[in-house]
């Protein structure tokens, strides 16, 4: 299985950060927009449309406060396996790291999830403040 990391600076609190990840239903105008157009709820599910046209539908799995992590599966008929997981850590009182966790299969599948992952990176740092490392 391929798994993909992404460790994020973010220039905000980890509170505020966190904030907007446990934000499940508004992805689309509080954690990546611009990389996410829309997202409607159906139950622990959020079904998402992103900027390059494609539909995915994502179910929460868990959403551990005490923690700040975040985990959601994907179900799409081309990905046999697809598991994430969004971490807050602080770094400071004003900025904090995000720490995103995709295991993915097949493996021929990973090189355009990591490709998405970073451009969902570069939206939240929008949205949240941040530097590219």
């Amino acid at each position: 299985m391929a798994s993909i990391h992404k460790d994020i600076p973010i220039d905000a609190p980890a509170a505020v950060a966190w904030d907007a990840v446990r934000d499940f239903a508004a992805v689309h105008t509080r954690l990546a927009p611009g990389f996410v157009l829309d997202a409607k709820l159906d139950g622990d599910v959020r079904i998402l449309t992103f900027a390059n046209g494609s539909v995915a539908r994502e179910r929460l799995v868990d959403c551990d406060e005490t923690r700040r992590r975040l985990v959601y599966s994907v179900g799409h008929e081309r990905i046999a396996q697809h598991s994430a997981s969004v971490q807050i850590f602080p770094d400071g009182e004003t900025r904090c790291r995000m720490v995103w966790i995709t295991d993915v299969l097949p493996h021929e599948i990973a090189p355009y999830i990591d490709g998405q992952m970073e451009l969902g990176a570069a939206a939240m740092q929008k949205a949240l403040g941040g530097r590219r490392s």
